[in-house]
């Protein structure tokens, strides 16, 4: 464990605990019928009577919501209690439309886990209390400036109400900002790898909160303060390192902490005082009578269980084994599902020996031209695996110049047309030609007699400019080390 490293927090330790709410990847809301996909929607027209809280509607579970949450669970090594039910927490806020939220209290599908998180080289678990599964509340739209007086209003989005939201509770095993954001990114990953959320911070279908505590080595638990509305990793780092500085000048006083909620501010950096924080009895927990409870079967369970995919770090270890890829290269291309699908297809799509080769094509040049069009996925261009195992086939089998492959990756990343035909159309073929080689690189000794002089003056790096002038007058179709062949036997005549 280490200790707190904020600034004017020294001699202090730092213990956190983080609730993660992950909005999941259904069709339709928790308990109704309606579209799940609000958040480009125009406000309240992904609504009907049960997420508006009209009096007398009935709930109705959603199965896909249920399993997807026990598949997240599954994934970190939760355990699946056989039974689970939903209960009703009551609060008075303004966007929850019922006056209680459908949630879950001491019966969560999940119990316990872990999420392995990598910092500094050293690899470790943060545990899991629970994840439980509820619904997410509607959305307030603040303004600026009343129609009548000027005093500022709020607006009532309720296309988010309902919405299926899984809650992963940590322990508070964290003992510093850098591990919260360690914990929180292996976290979205693997949300991600399992499709079950898009788990997207800034859309808020992936939202955190953090309980946050200080003490001297040794002592116990202090009071612990939750900080709210952080929508980036930044944000939660700048969060946890302010709110450290604040506690660690309370004690310092000779204050006391006191347990209340605050709220992120990004424009400063720091925290401001919500609310005093509410214990459990404060909601007010009671079965849901209106939903029946939850039997989690084996054979139920069985088969959620085949639903798992190949989780990041395990892939990553295969891809170093059977590949023979390096470490880094392994992380990078397992970082994502899609990435390590497009890689392994590509390799299904080439021969076994050129695995190392379409890795590099895939974190570098595929990845510079993914990154350009908006970060996005190999699957969501027009470039397939099958165009990137024909694209590296023609570079290893020499047809063409890993300039010219450039080219012609840039092409195909564009129109989605075959590299092959690419090659074809462009005349990108490398040049083999020994009598057509001679001709240029006569021609490039005539333009540049500098340069000559320079290489037969002892300045031997003269002959990369040179070869960099052949490749530019036959566009990238002859082969550098033949170039530089050609070069020097014609020089040294």
């Amino acid at each position: 464990m280490t200790t707190a490293t904020a600034p004017g927090a020294t001699g202090y330790e730092v213990v956190i605990g983080l609730e993660v709410h992950a909005q999941l990847n259904t069709r339709s809301k928790m308990f109704c019928g309606c579209a799940s996909d609000y958040f480009a929607a125009p406000p309240n027209t992904r609504v009907c009577a049960v997420c508006l809280g009209m009096p007398g509607v009935l709930p109705v579970i959603n199965r896909s919501a249920v399993d997807l949450t026990i598949l997240t669970g599954l994934a970190f090594g939760c355990s699946i209690p056989p039974h689970s039910k939903f209960d009703r927490k009551n609060y008075p806020y303004p966007d929850l439309m019922k006056g209680y939220q459908i949630s879950q209290y001491d019966e969560p599908l999940c119990v316990g886990g872990a999420v392995p998180i990598e910092l500094d080289g050293e690899r470790r678990e943060i545990g899991l209390e629970r994840i439980h599964l509820e619904e997410d509340t509607a959305r307030l739209l603040h303004r600026e400036g009343g129609p009548a007086d000027g005093d500022g209003y709020s607006l009532l989005d309720v296309n988010r109400s309902g919405v299926p939201l899984m809650e992963i509770v940590s322990a508070p095993d964290m003992r510093s900002p850098e591990e919260a954001v360690a914990y929180l990114r292996e976290l979205r990953r693997t949300l991600r790898y399992l499709h079950v959320s898009d788990a997207d911070m800034e859309k808020g279908s992936f939202r955190c909160d953090a309980n946050i505590s200080l003490r001297r080595p040794g002592d116990p638990l202090g009071s612990k303060v939750e900080i709210k509305n952080m929508n980036s990793f930044r944000a939660v780092q700048r969060a946890i390192e302010s709110e450290m500085r604040r506690q660690a000048e309370v004690l310092d006083g000779g204050g006391t902490v006191e347990q209340e909620t605050r709220g992120y501010i990004d424009a400063t950096g720091g925290t401001a005082s919500q609310r005093s924080k509410e214990e459990a009895h404060d909601y007010r927990y009671f079965p849901e009578p209106d939903l029946p409870p939850l039997e989690i079967g084996a054979e139920r369970l069985a088969e959620i269980r085949a639903r798992l995919p190949e989780l990041p770090d395990a892939r990553r270890e295969r891809f170093e084994t059977e590949y023979g890829l390096a470490a880094t290269e392994a992380q990078l291309l397992a970082e994502t599902r899609a990435r390590a699908d497009a890689f392994e297809a590509a390799v299904a799509a080439s021969k076994p020996d050129r695995a190392q080769a379409v890795a590099r094509w895939l974190i570098g040049d595929v990845a510079a031209l993914l990154n350009q069009a908006g970060d996005l996925e190999l699957g969501e261009t027009a470039l397939t695996p099958d165009h990137l195992a024909e694209l590296v086939g023609l570079v290893e089998d020499e047809v063409i110049t890993a300039a010219s492959a450039k080219e012609v990756l840039a092409a195909a990343f564009e129109s989605g047309d075959a590299p092959s035909a690419i090659v074809e159309e462009r005349g990108l073929a490398q040049l083999r030609d020994d009598a057509g080689l001679a001709t240029v690189v006569g021609e490039v000794i005539e333009a540049n007699p500098q340069a000559v002089e320079d290489y037969r003056g002892g300045k031997d790096t003269a002959i990369k400019f040179l070869v960099g002038q052949v490749m530019r007058a036959t566009r990238g179709r002859a082969n550098p080390n033949e170039a530089q062949s050609a070069l020097r036997s014609a020089l040294d005549e």
